[in-house]
C-alpha cells in the first residue's frame, strides 16, 4: 500500500500551510525525533513533523519536556532533517532558551535554524513571549505558536489536564491566538483545549490551527507518533488514536529472534559467509 493520499511531491512550505487552510484541506502533522522514522512518515505523506521538545520523554525517558537542552534538540532535529523531502520540518525551542531573553531567544533560534536543518521553530507562550516571535520573524525565522496545555509550564499548570476551561483563561487564549496570529505566526499549536473553543479561534485567526486534543474543527491535527503507533505503554489519553501495535510487533520479532540465536537457527547457512 503506498501512495495514500498524497500524490503532490512538491515541497510543502508555511505558505502551503496557509493555502492549505484557504482551501479546506486539513494539515497532517507528526513528531518524529530521528533520521528512520522521518523517512518513514514523510514517505506516507505527512504533512509536516515536529521535532518537538516531547523527545525528552519519548527518547531520554524524562517525566517532563523540561530537561531537555538546545544541543540536544539541534541533534535531534539534524537527523530528522535529513530524512525529510516533501514534509514541512518545524523545531520546538526546549526550555529556558527563549524565556530569558527576546535577545537570547533569537540567539538560540538563528542557532538551531543554522545546524539543524528545519524548516520553522515553534515556542509556547502568548503575549508574554510576542517580541520574541516579532524577533525571529523579523530575523527571517517561520515561527509556529502553541497556546493551551503547554508542558514547559507544566509546574504552573500542576498537572496535564485540560485548559481553558473556565471564561478567563479561554479569553486569554483567544487574546493571545489574535496577539500571535497579528505578529505573523505561521501557525498556532491548539493543546488540550475545548473543541468549542478550538473551533472559535479557528475561525478568528488567519494563521492555520493544528490541534492535540482539541476537537476535529481546527485546521489540521498533530499526534506524538510514538503514541499514535502504540508504542508508548501505558500512556493513552482520550485524544490518542492508536493505529498501529508496533509495541507487540517488536516484541514478537525480538522474542523469535532470541529464540532463533537460543536454538542455532540463526545465522543459517544462506545469512553465513
Amino acid at each position: 500500500m503506498a501512495g495514500y493520499l498524497v500524490t503532490d511531491k512538491k515541497k510543502v512550505t508555511t505558505s502551503r500551510f496557509q493555502s492549505m487552510k484557504q482551501e479546506g484541506e486539513k494539515i497532517s502533522m507528526l513528531t518524529a525525533y530521528d533520521f528512520t522514522t522521518a523517512q518513514i512518515l514523510d514517505n506516507a505523506g505527512v504533512d509536516s513533523i515536529l521535532i518537538g521538545d516531547s523527545a525528552s520523554n519519548v527518547m531520554a525517558g524524562n517525566s517532563t519536556t523540561l530537561p531537555i537542552t538546545v544541543d540536544e534538540m539541534i541533534y535531534h532535529a539534524r537527523s530528522v532533517a535529513r530524512g525529510v523531502k516533501r514534509a514541512l520540518v518545524v523545531c520546538d525551542m526546549p526550555f529556558g532558551s527563549y524565556q530569558v531573553s527576546r535577545e537570547d531567544g533569537i540567539r538560540n533560534a538563528c542557532r538551531m535554524m543554522k545546524e539543524s536543518g528545519v524548516d520553522a521553530l515553534k515556542l509556547e507562550g502568548g503575549v508574554e513571549i510576542l517580541p520574541t516571535v516579532k524577533g525571529l520573524i523579523d530575523a527571517g525565522i517561520p515561527v509556529c505558536g502553541h497556546l493551551g496545555l503547554t508542558p514547559q509550564s507544566i509546574h504552573k499548570f500542576g498537572g496535564y489536564g485540560l485548559r481553558a476551561k473556565d471564561e478567563e483563561e479561554a479569553a486569554k487564549l483567544v487574546s493571545d491566538a489574535l496577539a500571535l496570529d497579528e505578529v505573523g505566526v505561521f501557525a498556532l499549536v491548539l493543546e488540550k483545549v475545548p473543541a468549542a473553543l478550538a473551533a472559535k479561534v479557528t475561525k478568528m485567526v488567519k494563521c492555520p490551527t493544528i490541534g492535540i486534543g482539541a476537537g476535529n474543527q481546527t485546521d489540521g491535527q498533530v499526534l506524538v507518533y510514538a503514541d499514535m503507533m502504540g508504542m508508548t505503554q501505558g500512556f493513552h489519553p482520550k485524544f490518542v488514536r492508536i493505529y498501529a501495535d508496533v509495541c507487540q510487533v517488536m516484541t514478537d520479532a525480538v522474542g523469535q529472534y532470541v529464540t532463533d540465536v537460543k536454538d542455532g537457527s540463526f545465522p543459517s547457512a544462506d545469512e553465513s559467509y
